[in-house]
């Protein structure tokens, strides 16, 4: 626990810079996460097989891309249908080059084009919410943040019923509701104090709601993803935490339906 809570306060002192500073420095930062992040979505799909040294390669090269070519402007980030065909592309024509589904399978390629697409479009957002407003970043963030934090406390207090054991073994229905209370309560709290005063209560309070079963969701839909690959983190790069995706993955689900949800109203 002590290791846990030195690596989050190390996180808040690394990141918070980057996020209140903002611009081209912001937008490297998450380069550069996003980049890691494919690294641990390729790895763990190792563990079960070896992808060609090529493939990983241009996994790098279209995620670059892919973060510097869509636009930032608006809610809806707009996607150049040359790299949308051109990640297709890429990713089935070696399942001729390699022609040997022990080397390369069109399992292996679609897996891949998941991973760009998905990873680059949930790394996009993070850029592209703190371009609208960094108040509207430090929303989205509080929603896991205060989520995962009250759901451990309410689940170490009083969790006896076990939520999805098979997926994430300590989670709890109480530490759930509890978790989800919470963060309706403070990050509603945030909107109407810091974003805007004049939303109604009724409305912010059905958005939090909404936003924090995301949240709960998100981290569900990762933890299966590493409990398919027998992973217990993504990596060990964070003492404590696991990876990036360990990290990232209740707020990605988030990013996606915030941003919806701003497109919508």
């Amino acid at each position: 626990m002590k290791t846990r809570i030195l690596s989050a306060i190390f996180m808040i002192m690394l990141v918070a810079p980057f996020i209140i500073l903002g611009g081209n420095l912001y937008f490297a930062a998450i380069y550069v996460l996003s980049l890691v992040g494919l690294k641990e979505f390729i790895n763990i799909r190792e563990t079960k097989k070896s992808l060609p040294i090529f493939v990983r390669f241009i996994s790098y090269i279209l995620m670059t891309l892919f973060i510097f070519t869509i636009e930032y402007t608006t809610p809806l980030m707009t996607l150049d249908i040359r790299l949308l065909s051109g990640i297709f592309i890429a990713y089935l024509v070696p399942l001729i080059i390699y022609n040997d589904n022990k080397v390369y399978s069109v399992v292996d390629a679609f897996y891949l084009i998941t991973a760009v697409l998905f990873l680059g479009f949930s790394f996009s957002m993070l850029i592209l919410v703190r371009n609208i407003s960094i108040n509207h970043l430090l929303f989205v963030l509080l929603i896991p943040i205060v989520n995962d934090s009250y759901a451990y406390i309410t689940g170490s207090l009083i969790g006896k019923t076990k939520l999805l054991e098979s997926i994430s073994p300590k989670k709890t229905v109480e530490g759930a509701i509890g978790g989800l209370a919470m963060a309706v309560i403070v990050c509603s709290y945030f909107y109407t104090t810091i974003i805007d005063p004049t939303i109604s209560s009724s409305v912010i309070i059905t958005i939090t709601i909404f936003l924090s079963i995301i949240s709960q969701f998100g981290d569900l839909i990762f933890s299966s993803i590493k409990r398919y690959f027998g992973k217990k983190d993504y990596s060990d790069l964070i003492p404590g935490h696991g990876g990036i995706l360990d990290r990232l993955d209740s707020l990605i689900f988030v990013l996606i339906a915030y941003v919806l949800l701003l497109s919508m109203l």
